[in-house]
């Protein structure tokens, strides 16, 4: 499942990646873990309705409309924060984690046992150049997190690199066009237009899900 001379060491379900001197690579993360307990509560009172116009509730229906059929596969998730897809991927797959904020993600291990997921692991690791093999994920999700990476066309290069032929990218994201309240967003937001674009260049057939919810893109890719 590793990419060849990937090395990890593991500490409190926590997967972290290694050096040449066996020292673990770190990442900053853009909210402190010092206040990653915060996360869900700024999301469900800040960001969602103040900063995307949305509605949390709605955002989980759509995601499990999409989602509905997904059982038994292998799921990597990008940014996987504190945990959220227990709200709407099936316990029955084989999930892997991935987020930059350990904090985060030692609160992810604790959902997921609560939703009862047998088979989980999460890694401390960066979108931009992932440590598993080539053709190991059947399913990809970036939910809330593609504006956060550095260079969008590096992730989705390492996304095609990972998944299976014929594998499905699900993704959530805001994009410009449709902050009508012109919200001060983080990071870099991309036209719809833009990744449509991303994902054709990539190998990826491109299929924009129809749902509203505030500033809010939901769309899927699938690897030909």
């Amino acid at each position: 499942m590793l990419k060849d001379g990937i090395r990890i060491v593991e500490k409190k379900g926590l997967c972290y990646i290694t050096n040449n001197n066996n020292k673990i690579k770190r990442f900053k993360p853009w909210l402190g873990d010092s206040f990653s307990f915060l996360y869900d509560r700024i999301m469900q009172k800040s960001i969602f309705p103040k900063k995307f116009g949305g509605d949390m509730d709605k955002h989980v229906k759509i995601l499990q409309e999409q989602l509905k059929d997904v059982r038994g596969k292998h799921v990597l998730e990008l940014a996987t924060g504190s945990g959220s897809a227990v709200d709407f991927l099936d316990n029955g797959n084989r999930f892997t984690g991935t987020d930059i904020s350990e904090g985060l993600l030692r609160q992810a291990v604790k959902n997921f046992r609560t939703a009862g997921f047998g088979d989980a692991k999460f890694y401390v690791t960066g979108a931009e150049e992932l440590p598993f093999a080539d053709k190991s994920f059947d399913v990809c999700l970036c939910i809330l997190s593609l504006n956060f990476f550095g260079n969008a066309e590096t992730v989705f290069k390492e996304i095609k690199r990972i998944m299976n032929p014929g594998g499905i990218f699900i993704c959530s994201v805001p994009v410009p066009e449709r902050n009508k309240r012109e919200s001060k967003i983080r990071g870099r937001l991309h036209t719809e237009e833009e990744l449509k674009s991303i994902c054709l260049n990539n190998d990826f057939t491109y299929e924009s899900i129809a749902a509203e919810n505030g500033v809010l893109l939901y769309f899927r890719a699938i690897l030909q």
